[in-house]
């Protein structure tokens, strides 16, 4: 019997469980320290009640022989919300098709999963810094991979550089974790270049619900060319609070197509024999996200914490410190003061404003020098924190 032996190229813990660990060591010395956790991406407002609503509704339903379901008649996402879902996406001026989308129990899921149908020989291509996820799931499969630098530069939305040859592209619109956003004509650079290499990207857009200016893409899928050389993962962690409910989704056009094969029908068949699928319950919560009531209670939560957004983003500017995010994103990437390492302000913020946010060293070698705070902490903890740092870095 041998194990996976990539698994030991891998970093001892994962980054938030690391967090986690020298915060919950300075909580027990400290233990009247009030902390304020603006680090882990995790939302703090309760699901609306539209959700809350058809949640109810659907247990009710379990309750009864004649409601009752079970397996769900198709792995990928009943019907109703797969029309709610392209619904949505006609609304940005995407036309998909039912099956193009697959529903799932989160795009953290899917975007470690998808790697299942490609060829552990394929070399990836992923921006530093990054979401870890992209990077770890790949090092346990062994594959090649090349980072592209993201930098403050070049606004850390690196383009591509076409004497590099790749087969699966990572991208992350708006960025986690840097906040930042790719216009359309940078998406389209990516969309020239993945098609001329027959590359594919696989492009995250868990948080293109924070875009505020239309003139922004949301989806990869608006940029003529894309169905042909992309994937797209979606989310409801973030737009409707999901975050312990899980619900996602992954679209994949009919048009990608690799060696002669349907890269949607491969997804398909991994899906069907992997997964059996979300909860009635939670994809029914789901189509209530997409209610007119349900849209307009879950752009105030969102709308919530884009004020927190800005809170964190004013105090940036009045101290002076460089920033990315904040405006089309729920985070907010700041370079730590007077040439700090991320985990010396790390422990700084802790040890000295008792607040606690995420080290850029965590999210890869560009990422050294600066720091991430989040918007999903509530209002009145936000103001304060800022507060703290404000009074501390002064």
């Amino acid at each position: 019997m041998q194990i996976n032996r990539h698994y030991l190229d891998l970093k001892d813990s994962y980054l938030f469980a690391t967090i986690a660990k020298k915060v919950n060591a300075y909580q027990s010395a400290n233990p009247q320290a009030k902390l304020i956790r603006l680090g882990i991406g995790d939302v703090t407002l309760p699901l609306c009640q539209e959700v809350i609503q058809a949640l109810h509704g659907a247990v009710d339903e379990m309750a009864v022989k004649e409601t009752f379901r079970g397996y769900a008649p198709d792995e990928q996402g009943y019907p109703f919300l797969k029309q709610a879902i392209r619904e949505y996406y006609a609304g940005h001026g995407v036309k998909l098709e039912e099956n193009e989308i697959l529903v799932s129990d989160g795009a953290k899921s899917d975007l470690g999963n998808i790697l299942d149908i490609f060829s552990e020989d394929n070399t990836v291509l992923i921006p530093d810094p990054v979401y870890p996820v992209y990077v770890d799931t790949n090092v346990m499969a062994g594959r090649k991979v090349l980072f592209m630098d993201a930098t403050e530069e070049n606004g850390f939305l690196p383009l591509p550089d076409r004497s590099v040859k790749a087969d699966l592209i990572y991208i992350c619109s708006p960025n986690n974790p840097t906040g930042a956003v790719y216009t359309r004509e940078q998406l389209k650079e990516w969309v020239g270049y993945a098609n001329e290499q027959g590359a594919i990207i696989l492009y995250d857009a868990a948080y293109e619900c924070f875009i505020q200016d239309e003139k922004l893409p949301r989806s990869i899928f608006e940029i003529e060319g894309a169905r042909t050389c992309a994937i797209e993962f979606c989310s409801f962690s973030k737009m409707a609070g999901f975050t312990g409910t899980r619900c996602g989704y992954t679209t994949i056009p009919n048009e990608l197509v690799r060696d002669g094969q349907s890269i949607q029908k491969l997804w398909l068949r991994r899906q069907t024999t992997k997964f059996n699928g979300v909860a009635y319950i939670v994809q029914k919560a789901a189509l209530a996200v997409f209610t007119a009531e349900g849209q307009r209670q879950i752009k105030e939560n969102l709308g919530y914490y884009m004020e927190n957004a800005r809170t964190i983003a004013r105090a940036m500017e009045e101290m002076g410190i460089w920033f990315t995010g904040g405006e089309h994103s729920p985070y907010i990437w700041l370079k730590c003061p007077n040439g700090m390492k991320s985990w010396d302000f790390f422990d700084l913020l802790l040890e000295q404003a008792n607040v606690v946010g995420t080290p850029g060293a965590g999210f890869g070698k560009n990422g050294e020098g600066f720091f991430r705070l989040t918007a999903f902490g509530d209002k009145q903890s936000t103001v304060e924190a800022v507060e703290r740092m404000k009074k501390l870095l002064k």
